[in-house]
C-alpha cells in the first residue's frame, strides 16, 4: 500500500493483521510517537508487541528531515521480526514500512529484493509514495500490487486484503 502521510496506512495494515490472524503473520508496523500533541518520532513495534525507537526529533544517527534514525533498534526489532518470520516460514510478512528512515538499514535493504523475489510468504506492506531511485524497481515488480489508501476507500480495504491474503494462503 502507499498514501499520503496520514492517509491510515498503518491503521489497515493493523486491522488486517487482525482479520488474517496474527498468529499467521510476522514483521513488524511503525507508529508516531506524539508528546503534547506534537509529533515527536516513531517506533517500531513487532507483531508480537516488541517495540523499540526508529527514529526521535534531534537524535543522533542518519536523518530524514528532524528526525535522527536508530538504525540498530530497528535492526534488532524490526529486521529481526521478518527474518525470524521468513525462517519459520509465516505465511504473511508485515513491512510497515518501506522508507526513507528503514532504507539506511543495509541489513533491510538486502533483505527487500529476496523478501519480495523469492519468499513463499504473502507480503502485507507499505511503501512511500514518492519516487525514489531504490524502491521504483520494487514498486513494478511483477508479484507487487499497489493499493493507494485514501479516505474514500480505507475503510473497506483490510476487508478486501484480508480476502485477498486468505486466497493466496489457501493456495
Amino acid at each position: 500500500m502507499t498514501g499520503r502521510p496520514g492517509s491510515g496506512k498503518t491503521t489497515v495494515v493493523k486491522r488486517a493483521v487482525e482479520l488474517v490472524g496474527v498468529e499467521r503473520c510476522a514483521g513488524f508496523y511503525t507508529e508516531e510517537v506524539r508528546d503534547r500533541g506534537r509529533r515527536v518520532g516513531f517506533d517500531v513495534v513487532t507483531l508480537g508487541g516488541e517495540r523499540g525507537r526508529l527514529a526521535r526529533v534531534g537524535a543522533e544517527g542518519p536523518r530524514v528531515g528532524r528526525y535522527g534514525v536508530d538504525v540498530a533498534s530497528f535492526e534488532e526489532l524490526g529486521v529481526g521480526a521478518l527474518e525470524e518470520g521468513l525462517r519459520e516460514g509465516a505465511p504473511v510478512l508485515v513491512v510497515d514500512e518501506i522508507g526513507k528512515m528503514e532504507l539506511f538499514s543495509e541489513r533491510f535493504s538486502a533483505l527487500l529484493v529476496p523478501l519480495i523475489a523469492a519468499s513463499r510468504a504473502a507480503i502485507l506492506g507499505t511503501i512511500m509514495a514518492g519516487r525514489h531511485a531504490r524502491l521504483d524497481s520494487l514498486k513494478r515488480h511483477s508479484s507487487v500490487k499497489i493499493i493507494e489508501v485514501a479516505e474514500d476507500n480505507r475503510n473497506d480495504l483490510p476487508d478486501q486484503i484480508c480476502r485477498a491474503l486468505s486466497m493466496s494462503l489457501e493456495v
